[in-house]
């Protein structure tokens, strides 16, 4: 029995939690008031939540404990849902119902969401119960949580480091224990960057396969929703839950995430489409976390060989195009703009300035890149890259803002320009996967000497999401 007086729910995994609330061991009010004492504690060290719904969320585990009473014993695995009272917490940038959507960002004016977006309403019908929203960066545009509605969020394996972005509230919340998994969206590594940060399993499904709701502002079709957990197999349960039955696997993820894969040819390649313009050099660190990933699959009877992949160099300027056109279209106040990061005003500024024409001309290029890249990567079962090229980055090092206390050069302060190119350079193996529609995961496999864990990417081909969970559940039993 999970006695939540005894027990530290922070440590108990997704699935177990799940058994324990399902056959009324736990009560939701139980496990909801556990991890509300919990961001209460721990959330002004870290700032993972920008908002903390108690007083809904209690409300919300009431009544699932009221359904869960009125269910006959033999009648609930049947009739309850299979994420029945679970907490969890959304991204900002995610709308869910009676809440303001921030979206990063002081320019807009708050009003509370009238609805349910996609992905909450898809895990409401689950049954999981939201906690609150998470911090994300500035309408989720880049690498890092840190914006001007709320302070920076940090990582839990060091306070002075970044959790990563945009998905960095959720994942610092979830490497914390604040909650036991968390959904993220990933439209050029924001799953998989802070993941690989904050030393969790983060999974970007394959496009179309989680459904995500029309976005006018991604016309590239880049941004996917996806599990970030502690274990493949709390991953593979947020999976099942995500994923339309009809397109899961028979049984679903996680009856199937323990089985270990046949052999695989494995790629590894340290080649990137951003190398040409932002030229950058793997850390030592992150050396290490391939080699350590390398060994492991070697271990497990994968052949492993070099992986060399060529880029079209026009990459980089397409997908800037591509991923920032939506900022331009944002219904922004003139005399708002000023409240603005100086890097969501100056690719606003671009945006706005571009032609539809332009436009066009990056979404056909990436087509092709899409194609080419595809095809290119055929050639083996599955890619594997380092998650990042460096150590989780400080808070503020990427705009030189000075947030963990170091200080950086004055003239990096408010440059876009140099804030991208360094958000290029820590995640050089990210958005080209989001181009190609693709499924990766990345994995914790190392952690430093100092503690900051370190990650490796799997990129698989179209549908096997499984598949990957499967290669972490091996890699995190070695």
């Amino acid at each position: 029995m999970v006695d939540p007086d005894v027990h530290d729910l922070s440590q108990t995994s997704a699935v177990a939690l799940r058994d324990a609330l399902a056959s009324g061991e736990l009560s939701a009010r139980e496990a909801v008031g556990f991890f509300l004492s919990g961001i209460e504690y721990r959330n002004k060290q870290l700032a993972a939540f920008v908002t903390i719904t108690a007083e809904q969320a209690l409300k919300d585990a009431a009544a699932a404990d009221r359904l869960h009473a009125r269910l006959s014993r033999e009648h609930r695995q049947d009739e309850l849902s299979l994420l029945h009272g679970m907490p969890t917490a959304f991204k900002d940038l995610t709308d869910v119902a009676g809440v303001p959507t921030t979206h990063g960002s002081a320019a807009l004016e708050y009003k509370p969401a009238p609805e349910d977006g996609a992905l909450a309403a898809t895990l409401k019908a689950q049954g999981v119960i939201s906690l609150g929203k998470t911090q994300v960066p500035e309408f989720g545009l880049t690498a890092y949580s840190e914006n001007r509605v709320a302070p920076p969020s940090r990582n839990p394996h060091a306070l002075g480091r970044s959790s990563g972005g945009s998905s960095g509230g959720s994942a610092a919340a979830v490497a914390a224990g604040l909650v036991p998994f968390a959904p993220g969206t990933d439209g050029g590594g924001s799953i998989r960057i802070p993941a690989g940060a904050c030393g969790l399993v983060g999974l970007k499904p394959g496009r179309g396969l989680v459904p995500s709701g029309a976005s006018s502002g991604d016309a590239a079709k880049l941004v996917v929703a996806g599990p970030l957990a502690r274990t493949a197999a709390d991953a593979a349960l947020l999976m099942d839950a995500l994923v339309p039955r009809a397109q899961a696997p028979d049984g679903g993820y996680l009856s199937k995430v323990g089985l270990a894969p046949e052999p695989l040819k494995i790629g590894v390649s340290l080649d990137s489409p951003w190398a040409g313009v932002y030229p950058f050099d793997a850390e030592p660190e992150a050396m290490d976390a391939l080699d350590l990933g390398t060994k492991l699959l070697e271990k497990g009877g994968h052949n492993i060989t070099e992986a060399e992949v060529r880029y079209d160099n026009r990459y980089p300027e397409a997908f800037t195009t591509a991923w920032t056109a939506g900022v331009g279209s944002a219904r922004i106040a003139p005399q708002r703009e000023a409240l603005l990061t100086p890097l969501t005003r100056t690719f606003r500024r671009r945006a706005q300035q571009r032609s539809a024409l332009k436009v066009n001309e990056a979404l056909t290029f990436l087509r092709q890149f899409e194609h080419d890249t595809v095809t290119q990567y055929s050639n083996w079962d599955v890619i594997l890259t380092p998650t990042l090229a460096q150590t989780p980055r400080p808070v503020g090092w990427f705009t030189g803002g000075g947030h963990s206390g170091e200080q950086w050069p004055s003239e990096w302060a408010g440059d876009a320009d140099e804030d991208y190119k360094r958000q290029c350079q820590y995640a050089p193996w990210s958005s080209m996967v989001n181009v190609c529609g693709l499924p990766a995961i990345s994995i914790p496999v190392h952690t430093t000497p100092s503690g900051l864990p370190m990650g490796i990417q799997l990129i698989g081909r179209l549908g096997s999401e499984l598949l990957l969970l499967q290669l972490a559940a091996v890699l995190e039993a070695r």
